[in-house]
């Protein structure tokens, strides 16, 4: 094998046709089952938590310098492991009680069982519960509302499921999600979450779409479809386009669907309607790798290090649809407020409440529109729980 890398071991084990050394097979089942970085989060922990047995210091306000989110920093919230198991409590207390070999005769493999109860580690103090509320497809929601997709707007107001209208609205035909025209749902998931912001082709492969099944043939017409049923989308990404680079060259406030763009003091200002500014430092127009135009700008880039970043109208609606769902985050905190939030992932809340405290309530708050985006259509989903989960 040319490398150890955890798909091309779980490739090589699942293509192994018995011809393989059965030895051979079962090491490297037993290293993909060993590479799980996840299990080190437990070592994090237990460097982080203080004399009151909780953790602090997990967010870095502002970390994520072009939208504003937060950062995890310590024990990593926001990359934690997703819980599949149905016996999650169960397992949970066998791990507790240290009854490990009951643990190894009930799970096969114990690193990916470790890994998946990692979650369950934070727990409330006693006498009170979690409610762990998130918003239902925000940014979808977002970019729907600042490029005025209408039909999107409809399905959300409707409380219908997006990867099935959106499934229906790129094929043409009804498609239910356990009725008819359902195999065409995961076409439809696939496309939302990688096409929203210019993702071509190479953003599905990168989603997964030919481990899925998908044809490689079939992903440009995909991309086609995709963008054919949301054209109000696809214009939006090429005003904001031209609104970045009007306001560099010629030094003029633009302003698009109610996004304002302005250079000053060397640097491009994109204001929300929240009245939060993101901030790109000195930036210009330069040549991309295809010869056409495109703006650059300085920051810290995937290399970690300050450099020349490149960037294109719908990376900046990225931009711009993350930010406004974070601010719309931050309202629902404020919202929240007499609630004692003891943590929050992107679009999710951790609430430690009082047992007697209502989920429809607290899903009611958090659904609030803020005054400066006053028809979002926002949607909370909760559920309450004795350890944190992914529900």
């Amino acid at each position: 094998m040319e490398s150890l890398g955890k798909k091309e071991v779980a490739q090589f084990v699942k293509n192994s046709d018995g011809n393989a050394n059965g030895n051979i097979i079962e090491a490297l089942k037993l290293r993909l089952q060993l590479a799980k970085s996840s299990v080190k989060k437990y070592q994090a922990m237990k460097n982080a938590v203080c004399k009151d047995v909780r953790a602090h210091g997990m967010f870095q306000f502002y970390g994520a310098n072009r939208s504003g989110r937060w950062a995890g920093r310590l024990i990593q919230l926001q990359n934690l492991p997703q819980n599949h198991m149905n016996d999650l409590a169960e397992a949970r207390t066998i791990v507790k009680s240290g009854d490990y070999d009951t643990l190894q005769l009930l799970y096969d493999d114990i690193p990916d069982t470790l890994s998946q109860l990692i979650r369950t580690a934070f727990i409330p103090r006693p006498g009170y519960k979690f409610i762990v509320s998130d918003f239902s497809a925000i940014e979808a929601r977002v970019l729907a509302y600042l490029a005025g997709e209408s039909w999107r707007s409809k399905v959300f107001a409707e409380g219908k499921d997006i990867y099935c209208a959106s499934a229906s609205q790129m094929f043409g035909v009804p498609v239910e999600k356990h009725g008819i025209n359902s195999h065409l749902r995961q076409k439809g998931k696939m496309a939302e979450l990688a096409l929203g912001y210019g993702g071509s082709v190479g953003a599905l492969i990168s989603m997964g779409a030919l481990d899925m099944g998908l044809l490689e043939e079939d992903l440009q017409p995909l991309v086609n479809a995709w963008r054919n049923s949301n054209p109000m989308i696809t214009a939006f990404w090429w005003d904001v386009d031209r609104a970045v680079k009007t306001a560099i060259t010629q030094r003029i406030k633009t302003e698009v669907r109610g996004i304002q763009f302005f250079y000053k003091s060397g640097m491009l200002f994109i204001q929300l309607p929240s009245g939060r500014r993101l901030a790109y430092v000195k930036p210009r127009i330069g040549t991309n790798q295809f010869g056409g135009e495109s703006v650059t700008y300085e920051g810290v880039g995937s290399t970690k290090k300050w450099e020349r970043i490149e960037s294109y109208g719908p990376k900046f609606v990225e931009n711009i649809v993350q930010a406004i769902s974070r601010d719309i985050l931050c309202y629902a905190m404020k919202t929240l407020r007499h609630c004692f939030i003891v943590g929050h992932v992107h679009d999710e809340l951790i609430v430690e409440c009082d047992p007697r405290v209502d989920l429809k309530v607290v899903c009611e708050q958090m659904g609030r529109s803020p005054d400066w985006m006053p028809n979002i259509l926002l949607s909370a989903d909760a559920y309450e729980t004795d350890f944190y989960k992914k529900d």
